[in-house]
């Protein structure tokens, strides 16, 4: 289930820099708080760093190509199963992960 503001084509927020504004939970990363949150799935950047591992080699940071994530096959791209705005009430979201676990 995706953010309102999830553009699931690119990937990207819609309205980054009034993100916070817009969605009264959207979470900003820092480097205080990134080792506390443990949806951040294994392979995001910040989560590395934190850990003192390294990027893998499709990272745009590393690529130098915006779109070396996608071509990776490792983004959301394609993947967004559901929005929140699609969501009638809160126990919706537990039921919609369950129905499409794979």
């Amino acid at each position: 289930v995706a953010c309102r503001l999830f553009d699931d084509g690119t990937c990207r927020c819609k309205d980054y820099e009034n993100r916070q504004a817009k969605v009264a939970d959207c979470v900003q990363l820092t480097p205080e708080n990134v080792g506390e949150i443990a949806w951040l799935p294994a392979t995001c950047a910040y989560r590395l760093i934190h850990e003192g591992k390294p990027l893998y080699p499709w990272h745009p940071l590393l690529s130098g190509n915006t779109k070396s994530v996608h071509q990776a096959n490792v983004s959301m791209q394609g993947r967004v199963t559901a929005f929140e705005q699609d969501m009638a009430h809160d126990g919706e979201y537990l039921e919609h992960l369950i129905d499409n676990e794979n």
